[in-house]
């Protein structure tokens, strides 16, 4: 069996899930780790047993004989370490959001295929076991044609006090959250023709918007809603689950609170639990989110393996950052966006 050998570079809040999930993996061993901060280096080091430890990525992809990179941070150094990677010819998975403009995006791209690795975008909501059981349902045309659809995630969930940089952003729940969001209804529906979309800033305490509603018409002939807030207060939080409503022309699906899934067609209805598998390193409430890592990483090591494009690949992902530009350029102009200027460029 091949081990593929990777480093991580980032040691904040949520890169514990990325090694947690790496090491669920038989034919995966991470054996360095690389953050600019020292004592948050030294301390992951010491969590997971790993003693290779640098402090500047240069180093390590010079130093160490790496299979992939797996990178952690924050957006604003993505397009350099990934170039970097490219540049030492090493396949490199990015955390979301995958870059701060379309035209860092592009030249992400097109380092890695001018270098002839792989790029993968971290962009996990869509590997959440209950997105992926309403997707292969759908796909499997157990409720016919898909005309209508909805994907929401309305929470008072405090994420600041984890990564209390987002309350410094000014872009904030579209680029943070519905990023993903916005993947979920292409996973589901297709890529997308034009949108409008309409946001508003609720807590006083954050410089960003805190919730957006957006109006997809689909290519493919859906038209879907995308909603999102982080300012809704409800009877139970459901933080972070994703609510969804499908309409076909032989039925329905929903996938209501709590990963059930309700099919609807001329068989009759169903229930199905599709909740996350339960792993010894999950907490309450993260489950699906940390599940969706371990699943997106699945994939990344079996697109490396077979040479296949991974589902979020660095081209895929152009398509949802395109979405989110088109988001704040709607809702910052009060009017309907056409995607074909910016699908030109993402293509």
């Amino acid at each position: 069996m091949t081990i593929f050998k990777g480093a991580l570079i980032g040691c904040g809040f949520f890169s514990r899930n990325h090694v947690h999930a790496w090491r669920e993996m038989s034919d995966v061993r991470i054996v360095a780790l690389c953050d600019a901060d020292e004592s948050r280096l030294q301390a992951a080091g010491r969590e997971f047993g790993i003693a290779r430890l640098y402090t500047d990525a240069a180093a390590m992809l010079r130093d160490e004989a790496l299979d992939f990179v797996d990178i952690a941070t924050t957006v604003s150094s993505h397009r350099a370490l990934v170039e970097l990677a490219a540049s030492a010819k090493v396949a490199a998975i990015c955390q979301k959001p995958f870059a701060r403009s379309l035209d860092d995006a592009r030249a992400m791209v097109g380092a890695c295929r001018n270098a002839g690795v792989p790029l993968m975008v971290h962009e996990n909501f869509r590997w959440q076991s209950a997105i992926q059981a309403v997707g292969a349902a759908l796909h499997g045309g157990v409720i016919g044609t898909p005309f209508w659809g909805r994907v929401s995630f309305r929470s008072g969930f405090d994420v600041f006090s984890g990564q209390p940089y987002l309350a410094e952003q000014e872009r904030f729940i579209v680029e943070d959250l519905g990023i993903h969001v916005l993947d979920i209804a292409r996973y589901l529906f297709g890529d997308v023709e034009r949108l409008c979309a309409s946001t508003s800033s609720v807590n006083p305490s954050i410089k960003g918007e805190d919730v957006a509603t957006i109006m997809l018409s689909h290519e493919q002939g859906v038209n879907s809603i995308v909603d999102c807030s982080y300012a809704t207060r409800l009877p139970r939080e459901l933080f972070p689950q994703t609510l969804i409503e499908v309409d076909g022309s032989a039925g329905t699906l929903r996938l209501f609170a709590d990963y059930r899934l309700q099919i609807h067609s001329g068989e009759g209805t169903e229930i199905r639990d599709v909740a996350p598998r339960a792993l010894s390193w999950m907490s309450t409430p993260w489950e699906a989110i940390q599940g969706s890592v371990a699943s997106i990483q699945a994939h990344w090591i079996d697109c490396l393996r077979s040479g296949l494009e991974p589902a979020t690949s660095g081209r895929d992902n152009l398509e949802t950052l395109a979405l989110v530009e088109a988001t704040y350029l709607s809702a910052r102009e009060a009017r309907s966006v056409d995607m074909s200027e910016f699908r030109k460029e993402a293509r």
